[in-house]
């Protein structure tokens, strides 16, 4: 049996996605900026698709802007941003706990003489309201928030968070890396005070190479690539037709029945977590609903590294993810593990599990069966 519980570092995409996107390539394949009809059966998939995710979002579809996936989407907001808005300011906030595509974006704009202020967060990986509006002032130009954390699935209160900014200056541009929410939670950025917005098709079952950004048009920001002044001169470059069709579908598809999903979800994390505690020495991280997406599990192994059990359950065939899949191949500690506080004999001892609308109960089941059978074998190698 396999048992696929890394879907949030990639997902199965949707038959309906690859249909659509065969489509596109092998019959609609015309340049979308072309004037003749083959271009415009292009353009009409790009119409569609920011007609579904601006639905989602009860946006305009013009403030909806196609990229190729959550890393430029965060690039071009959080830079683009700082770089329109410099003559306003230069202090720029965010989180410890933010994804690396946030984060060096964030070090690049110190290189670049802007000050950024990282946020901690608490236990469960919130961030502390009391700090943020410390740091607020009138030189604020930008605060960068993840909607849902991609290691341990802790969701922010951004109807809170959006208040304590605009309260202290209702200048600063909010922005939120929403790759692991989008698609998963109901998201409203009007009505929650966000202004840019950042998603990725493959976390929710679409193609890889095809991301989104939601730009209130209130907002100023800078393109980061110059060229053929598509999409308003703000993102040129020939769009990826296939991906955006396929990113339109999966959006489509990822919101039918959003409640009931959402609801079968947590249900299969909260069986998932009961059986994990009854396991010896293991410590869950993203247990408290309120405070957590439903699709992202945190657990530490003790006595056993993350690396080791990871491959030993994929010899199971049963895929796991030892934290961040953007940030996989380096040796140094979670700095999401560390901020809230998880214990130094954990910090390497962790995995991820995630779900998707597709898991199994089968899937958790036989995880859990494996993971009874590895822990005490293992433990004990380590102790020779």
């Amino acid at each position: 049996m396999e048992a696929y519980l890394d879907n949030s570092a990639t997902t199965q995409v949707f038959e309906n996605v690859t249909e659509i996107m065969t489509r596109v390539m092998h019959v609609h394949y015309g340049n979308p900026s072309s004037l003749h009809a083959k271009g415009l059966e292009a353009e009409k998939y790009i119409k569609t698709a920011k007609g579904i995710m601006a639905g989602q979002l009860k946006v305009r579809e013009k403030e909806i802007f196609f990229t190729s996936g959550g890393t430029e989407s965060n690039n071009l907001a959080v830079i683009g941003t700082a770089m329109a808005n410099k003559r306003a300011g230069n202090h720029i906030i965010t989180t410890r706990i933010e994804h690396p595509s946030v984060l060096n974006a964030c070090k690049f704009l110190e290189e670049e003489g802007f000050e950024v202020t990282y946020l901690p967060v608490d236990k469960n990986g919130v961030v502390l309201l009391d700090k943020l509006e410390e740091a607020v002032t009138d030189n604020t130009i930008l605060v960068s928030i993840m909607y849902v954390n991609n290691e341990i699935g802790s969701l922010q209160p951004f109807s809170e968070i959006s208040e304590i900014i605009r309260r202290k200056n209702p200048k600063t541009v909010i922005h939120s890396d929403a790759v692991q929410a989008f698609g998963k939670c109901r998201i409203f950025p009007q009505k929650e005070g966000i202004d840019l917005l950042s998603a990725s098709a493959h976390k929710l079952h679409g193609p890889k190479g095809a991301g989104m950004l939601y730009v209130n048009s209130r907002i100023k920001i800078k393109p980061l690539f110059y060229g053929g002044n598509q999409q308003d001169g703000l993102r040129s470059g020939t769009e990826n037709v296939p991906g955006i069709a396929g990113f339109g579908e999966a959006v489509k598809m990822a919101y039918d029945n959003l409640d009931e999903k959402t609801q079968r979800l947590s249900q299969m994390k909260r069986d998932f977590i009961s059986h994990l505690e009854k396991l010896e020495d293991v410590t869950v991280f993203s247990k408290n609903e309120g405070c957590f997406a439903p699709h992202i599990i945190s657990a530490g192994f003790a006595g056993v590294k993350s690396e080791v059990l990871l491959h030993a359950l994929e010899e199971k065939e049963i895929y796991v993810s030892s934290g961040s899949a953007c940030n996989s191949h380096k040796k140094a500690s979670s700095a999401t593990l560390q901020a809230i506080g998880v214990p130094k004999d954990l910090l390497d001892n962790t995995l991820r599990f995630s779900l998707s609308y597709e898991t199994a109960e089968e899937e958790l089941d036989y995880t859990i069966e494996t993971l009874t059978q590895l822990l005490p074998k293992l433990r004990l190698y380590r102790k020779r």
